[in-house]
């Protein structure tokens, strides 16, 4: 007879696609060079179908593409350029986390430092983004 699985282990028959924290820092690069495009539809096209954006500069959760897009149409107005301050990344079987801080720097010369988080998932083709939360810095020096 048998012997039953654990509650709560599942055994894992994926096979795991292998990446680099190279790779996966160049994630955000993709993501930065498609907001210079200047076209929401461009930026949306890194999130998974399934994900949610928690912005910047907006308090609203953005579940759908359109309501990504309607997010990044306003902030895109605004010609933002993101760059790395400091980061972390995690890799997994399929996954992967960059965590960290970026600031946005706008073509009217200001910035915003804020903390981020993408998670990505290899859907079988590509990374997508799954989540992104993103966050204005709380304490001003």
């Amino acid at each position: 007879m048998a012997a039953a699985a654990s509650p709560g282990v599942y055994a894992r028959s994926e096979v795991c696609h292998a990446t680099s924290e190279k790779e996966v820092a160049a994630l955000f690069d993709r993501w930065n060079a498609s907001l210079q495009s200047g076209d929401a539809k461009k930026v949306v096209e890194n999130y998974a179908a399934k994900s949610i954006l928690l912005p910047t500069v907006s308090n609203k959760p953005r579940l759908s593409a359109a309501e990504k897009e309607d997010y990044f149409e306003h902030f895109l107005a605004r010609k933002p350029v993101g760059a790395i301050d400091s980061r972390n990344i995690e890799i997994d079987c399929n996954t992967a986390i960059d965590a960290g801080l970026y600031t946005f720097s706008f073509a009217d010369g200001t910035a915003v430092h804020a903390r981020y988080t993408f998670t990505y998932k290899w859907d079988g083709k590509r990374w997508a983004i799954t989540s992104h939360h993103s966050s204005a810095m709380p304490e001003h020096n």
